[in-house]
């Protein structure tokens, strides 16, 4: 049976009508442009596509992202306009160059503007100026964390925005944030559809937890992957270095435990591994702090790693109104009420311990990028000239099946990317920390 049906259909301005000038420009040929026919499957399992086979139906595909022969906009006069927003994520700097020096070197266009301090920028009463952006402007900023142009948080009049991008004659928005972000370029480009204007609106997706929906890879995942193993070998050492050593490390993952995960299989020196989407007891004969005595009982150390939002349950009076600027739940911090349970619970026990508590989140989420991760970067952000160029709208560029492809806006925002407790990633981290299910009266 066929999986769940998603819209794959790309919206265009209009037709592209302009040779694009990758031809002459770079001595790219013919064969090596994208037709809007080329796709990528959605599923390549065997049994999705004897599904579609046997219905006499063709399998859905995203459209492939990259340059198009004939391009929408004129590049001596088209206007573009670059935003990043949310919370910070190693590689926007990546991106913002690479955005700038494809449209610039590569289209000829000269006019692009960076929007400072997130869609705030767009907003008269704030005051920010706009920062014109250049080769020159962004030829030493790889190295640099976060972004030159400021971010925020928090939604603002939509309206407003698309006015503001009339006011500047943008033909071209790029939006660099996460869900969040995505939920407001698809209300920014069906604002500006309803206006009639011909404007494309492209989303490169951002969030370094790595859980945007129908994106397998989001950029930033990698350095925070490799950063973070850094963390678990501090706390591994610290562990082994005295009687009874715990090593408490907090990771990202606000609802998926990609980081916690990857980084896991990354360091093989973690014990215990707790994540949104896998459900534990904190007491009771097979939960977690007793599997915890268990283990410094046989071994002498014993390392964790939590993302930041597993255990919830555990938090009483978790209000659905409390929320930040970005409309997310305000969570407890579990790293540290782990640290006071497990404290508690082996004062109780009178076992003496050494607990050494980490939380990395804010110094990775500024660092520059890693060579990976930079490279990715360049892909994206040079995808998403090329659809932009093209006419397209309403779309981000993802990664998916090892290529860069279209996905529709409306199928990817407001759903979330989860870790399946079943599969090979999960699995396998089952397998390295030998930690169990965690969980009481299982049958």
């Amino acid at each position: 049976m066929a999986s769940e049906e998603i819209n794959t259909q790309i919206m265009s301005l209009g037709k592209a009508s302009i040779p694009s000038p990758l031809a002459h420009d770079t001595g790219i040929s013919r064969a090596k442009f994208i037709s809007d026919d080329e796709g990528i499957l959605i599923n390549i399992h065997s049994e999705e596509l004897e599904y579609y086979l046997y219905e006499g139906k063709k399998p859905p595909y995203f459209e492939l992202a990259g340059p198009r022969e004939k391009i929408y906009f004129d590049p001596s006069k088209l206007r573009c306009a670059l935003v990043t927003c949310g919370g910070l994520c190693p590689g926007l700097n990546d991106i913002i160059r690479s955005i700038v020096l494809e449209l610039y070197h590569l289209y000829g266009v000269r006019n692009i503007y960076g929007i400072r301090h997130g869609l705030e920028g767009f907003i008269p009463k704030y005051g920010h100026s706009v920062m014109d952006l250049s080769p020159t402007s962004v030829s030493t900023i790889l190295d640099m964390g976060g972004s030159i142009l400021g971010s925020s948080r928090g939604p603002q009049d939509i309206d407003e925005i698309v006015d503001c991008l009339e006011r500047m004659n943008i033909g071209i928005l790029f939006m660099v944030g996460g869900d969040g972000t995505l939920n407001a370029a698809l209300q920014i480009a069906d604002t500006i559809l309803a206006r009639k204007l011909k404007i494309s609106v492209i989303g490169i997706p951002k969030t370094i937890d790595n859980d945007i929906y129908l994106v397998s890879r989001s950029f930033g995942f990698d350095t925070a992957v490799e950063v973070s193993t850094q963390a678990i070998l501090g706390a591994h050492n610290e562990a082994v270095g005295y009687p009874n050593g715990i090593g408490l490390i907090k990771l990202m993952g606000r609802h998926s435990g990609f980081i916690a995960a990857t980084a896991t299989l990354a360091q093989e020196d973690v014990n215990f591994v707790l994540i949104p989407e896998v459900d534990f007891d904190l007491d009771g004969p097979d939960g977690f702090l007793s599997a915890l005595e268990s283990r410094l009982a046989h071994r002498g150390h014993a390392v964790i790693v939590v993302a930041e939002g597993a255990g919830q349950k555990y938090f009483e009076n978790i209000a659905e109104d409390e929320r930040d600027k970005s409309g997310n739940i305000r969570l407890k911090d579990i790293g540290l009420f782990l640290k006071k349970a497990i404290a508690d619970h082996f004062k109780a026990k009178e076992i003496n311990i050494s607990l050494k508590y980490i939380d990395p989140s804010y110094t990775i989420r500024s660092l520059p990028a890693n060579a990976n991760d930079s490279v990715f970067c360049g892909f994206l952000a040079r995808n998403a000239v090329h659809a932009g160029m093209a006419g397209k709208t309403k779309l981000l560029i993802g990664s998916w099946n090892n290529h860069f492809v279209h996905v529709p806006m409306e199928s990817s925002a407001g759903r979330r990317k989860k870790v399946n407790p079943d599969s090979e990633l999960w699995l396998a981290v089952l397998a390295a920390t030998g930690q169990g299910p965690l969980k009481n009266n299982l049958t």
